[in-house]
């Protein structure tokens, strides 16, 4: 299995349950393990019973086992804090404030969340030395799928960007006359400089997940629940990232059989109902089921954990990195 472990689905799943749980497993077998929340909601703490923040923090009673959890609305604060330190670097001063006035204005912007969240995921990828693997807990589907598109999306972008400066650059050189020096100089160019950075940590970020990364869809067995799973694998396959496998969760036991009351049939109809789902996700898609994890009357944490742990059929063994070294 890839060093980088995703785990997806739809809002309320229980994706952090089962990353957590994944974690833990791939820690009772040896490896250095970090799990990562990219999840605005913040459960990890709530699965573990304990605090953790932006710097990776050992889990109380667990050997092997780490986690963090992001927090978006910093990561956005210090993505525009950086941009506003580089920028006033190559600005006049009489620019300096209008730059604050943009990029304050940015901070609630569309994408400015997704951005700063994927530059910290990265970020985690390209730091990873110590943990032999890395488990992220990812945002619903929607914010996920438009992070992991950000690559081939920027990495064009940027290279537009680039081309336009090299022109801008090139016309401001030939304009110089006589012993004059041009305004502006291709070598060395500090917005060339800077470009060419986030080209080449986009590049590092698609080659990471296309290579170094497996990806699993959580779902419950419900019709919107599975829809949404249909959908997720499509828009991943349409960015030649592949669905390793799937986990059903909060499947509904059965009730003894000699149990005929109303509760009882209630549950039966129930769990005829989710299986004919199951069945759906069985023939219908190709990532296979990896677990079926029924719901606990409790809520997962401590041994439960440990019991979910060993319900899923994923592999804890760790690939040697073919991308990220």
């Amino acid at each position: 299995m890839e060093p980088f472990v995703f785990f997806g689905g739809k809002g309320g799943v229980g994706k952090t349950t089962v990353s957590c749980a994944y974690g833990r497993k791939c820690a009772e077998a040896g490896q250095e393990t970090l799990v990562v929340s990219t999840d605005p909601a913040h459960s990890v703490s709530d699965v573990f019973d304990q605090e953790f923040g932006d710097e990776p923090e050992s889990v109380d009673g667990v050997d092997h086992l780490h986690a963090l959890e992001v927090d978006p609305d910093d990561e956005v604060q210090n993505h525009l804090d950086d941009i506003r330190n580089r920028l006033s670097d190559q600005v006049s001063a009489a620019m300096v404030n209008e730059i604050n006035k943009q990029l304050e204005m940015a901070h609630q912007t569309p994408g400015a969340y997704e951005s700063a969240l994927f530059d910290r995921f990265v970020e985690v990828m390209r730091n990873a030395e110590p943990y032999d693997r890395v488990v992220f807990d990812t945002a619903p589907t929607g914010a996920t799928l438009r992070l992991l598109g950000l690559p081939e999306f920027l990495e064009g972008w940027i290279e537009r960007l680039m081309a336009k400066r090299r022109q801008s650059i090139d016309l401001y050189e030939k304009a110089a006359v006589g012993n004059n020096e041009p305004r502006r100089l291709m070598e060395g160019d500090p917005v060339l400089n800077r470009l060419q950075e986030r080209k080449e940590f986009f590049e590092f970020a698609g080659g990471a997940l296309q290579n170094d990364a497996a990806f699993f869809l959580v779902l419950n067995p419900d019709q919107l629940s599975v829809n949404e799973t249909a959908r997720a694998i499509e828009q991943m396959h349409e960015r030649d990232l592949t669905v390793r496998g799937l986990v059903a969760n909060k499947l509904t036991p059965s009730p003894d059989d000699d149990e005929n009351g109303r509760g009882a049939r209630y549950l039966r109809d129930r769990v005829a109902t989710e299986r004919e789902r199951l069945e759906q996700v069985r023939t219908e898609f190709e990532p296979p089921l990896a677990a079926e994890i029924k719901s606990r009357t409790s809520e997962v944490k401590g041994d439960l954990l440990g019991d979910v742990a060993d319900e899923l059929d994923v592999d804890t063994n760790v690939e040697t990195p073919t991308y990220v070294s």
